[in-house]
């Protein structure tokens, strides 16, 4: 059975195929540094060395940053294995996603439990 999709996790396939979608952590920190990407999501469940990794090049490129349930789901969403962090290239997607994935890491696990807990019904 299919887990539901968090409201703006669909979006970023849609994303993906439109080529807005910068997907990786080194592929993210060059296009971050290149000033080519609006917006970051990450992985609530990424690992602190690789959010460390793009929050150093984050203090001196400021963006928007979201998070996503996980990294398979945030991987599933842009059709790929489990991604620890994307980047969006394209403002009006950018914008968008900014206002339907959470701003925050807890508020992305804590729509994970309650998807999951919908699973089964």
């Amino acid at each position: 059975m299919r887990r539901p999709v968090p409201d703006g996790m669909g979006l970023l396939g849609l994303a993906r195929r439109a080529g807005a979608i910068v997907a990786g952590t080194d592929a993210v920190r060059t296009a971050v540094k290149a000033n080519r990407v609006h917006l970051v999501v990450f992985a609530a469940d990424a690992a602190p060395g690789q959010l460390g990794k793009v929050e150093g090049v984050l203090r001196h490129h400021p963006l928007p940053v979201r998070w996503a349930p996980d990294r398979v789901a945030l991987g599933a969403a842009v059709g790929s294995g489990p991604l620890t962090v994307l980047a969006v290239s394209e403002p009006s997607f950018a914008e968008t996603l900014g206002r339907r994935l959470p701003e925050r890491r807890e508020e992305a696990r804590s729509g994970q439990e309650e998807s999951g807990s919908d699973a089964g019904r």
